[in-house]
């Protein structure tokens, strides 16, 4: 297997390009991992193992993995996991950090636009031989899968996806008459119809954070351009629409300050008919407005479909020298019956496509949609220098959204500021 011992140099770049700070003069590359068992081993070995695992995961999330873990060590009583819940927010720089001083886990669940980056600084082990003695990369969804790829490489497993689409109130459409809107034009007709009074059509969230990106990448992608052709008229026509709606008083200006979160309470409050968002909306809403008649469907097409991958990644260190049973973890928890229970108690999607067939989500009217949309969700796999890249979108949005700038302008400027920091 491939060593991807982190350097010095590129540790160092990855450090300040993650946590702006410069700290640790001087690391010690971490050791190699150890050498893997043919990947078809059933089951790890009868020696005791302990596994260092981290992620970020609270609430029912965090629940799931303990349920799975606990079924885990139960089956294999030589294999005990150490699980360590860090903040979300904190979990890159203890990367980092842990990287430098050799202090790393075994396994780790990463946001999927994240790890590229990690892999690219050799975080993450190589497990491209693994995998294709696996064989089970053509059950998953492409976007999913493709965000655990480096240069080609593979550096980890799909754990679990999510994906927006477009949520509506059928209070205010069913009187008019109004179904979802299929294309930018009848999304551009729908969001003015239903706008009234202290009520706007549509709600999206703009604000300056990765939120923002998240929201307006699905409507670049859906031109047919992508990051390094943004200022194409594909480019410019993904922002203007933007401009346009909040221009013409149908969504407003508010955007560029308000979450995924605001943007669910301005749907929930009635101050928006539609809104697009997330699947971790739906136990929310479900709770908070159980009358609310609400339904989703796919978001609007231009020249074709698109929506945008979040969720996880499960990656192993390369510094581990568990490879063998950190594997044989890794490959059991996507076992359909053990992945399934997972995915249902923390209420997520499935990157598993043959799994998405279960009528768990195809039975459910809400999750199907998901699912279906999933489907061309597009993960933001924009190598290492992904945050600054984001950065300089979430400034073209501020800028045109707000007036400060043309839309051809912002365009331009984020361009020149993006093209130098694609992937070769």
């Amino acid at each position: 297997m491939k060593n991807n011992a982190v350097s010095r140099r590129k540790f160092l770049e990855g450090l300040a390009l993650g946590t702006g700070v410069m700290f640790l003069a001087s690391c010690a590359p971490p050791p190699a991992p150890a050498a893997p068992a043919e990947a078809g081993d059933a089951a790890p070995s009868d020696q005791p193992v302990t596994l260092a695992w981290w992620d970020y995961m609270t609430a029912s999330n965090a629940a799931a993995l303990d349920t799975q873990m606990a079924k885990y060590m139960d089956e294999f009583p030589a294999i005990t996991i150490e699980r360590t819940s860090i903040p979300f927010a904190d979990l890159k720089q203890k990367l980092l950090q842990g990287a430098a001083a050799g202090q790393l886990p075994d396994v780790v669940i990463i946001d999927n636009p994240d790890h590229s980056s990690f892999s690219a600084l050799g975080v993450f082990a190589d497990v491209t031989d693994l995998v294709q003695s696996w064989g089970q990369e053509s059950n998953y969804f492409e976007g999913p899968w493709a965000s655990t790829l480096y240069q080609g490489k593979n550096y980890g497993i799909p754990d679990n996806s999510n994906c927006l689409v477009l949520w509506y109130n059928k209070a205010f459409t069913e009187p008019l008459g109004i179904q979802p809107p299929a294309d930018w034009d009848q999304f551009k007709e729908v969001s003015a119809a239903l706008t009234e009074e202290d009520r706007f059509g549509i709600v999206m969230s703009g604000v300056k954070s990765e939120e923002g990106t998240f929201q307006w990448l699905p409507f670049l992608w859906m031109t047919g351009e992508d990051l390094a052709t943004l200022d194409s008229d594909g480019g410019k026509a993904a922002l203007q629409l933007w401009v346009d709606l909040v221009d013409g008083g149908y969504m407003s200006p508010g955007i560029l300050n308000w979450t995924q979160g605001d943007v669910k309470g301005q749907f929930v409050n009635g101050l928006a008919a539609m809104m697009v968002n997330g699947p971790w909306q739906i136990p929310v809403l479900r709770e908070e407005a159980p009358d609310m008649d609400w339904d989703v469907a796919t978001l609007p097409v231009e020249k074709q479909g698109a929506s945008i991958l979040g969720g996880e990644n499960t990656a192993i260190v390369n510094s581990t020298q568990n490879l063998d049973a950190a594997w044989t973890l890794l490959t059991w928890r996507q076992e359909p019956e053990n992945l399934k229970a997972y995915l249902i108690e923390a209420g997520k999607l499935p990157s598993h496509a043959e799994l998405a067939k279960d009528e768990t989500w195809t039975s459910d009217p809400a999750l199907s949609v998901f699912v279906e949309q999933l489907q061309v969700a597009k993960p933001r796999a924009y190598g290492p220098n992904y945050p600054e890249i984001s950065n300089a979108i979430q400034e073209m949005m501020q800028a045109a959204i707000s007036g400060q700038k043309s839309v051809d302008v912002a365009v331009a400027d984020a361009q020149a500021i993006i093209t130098p920091l694609l992937p070769a």
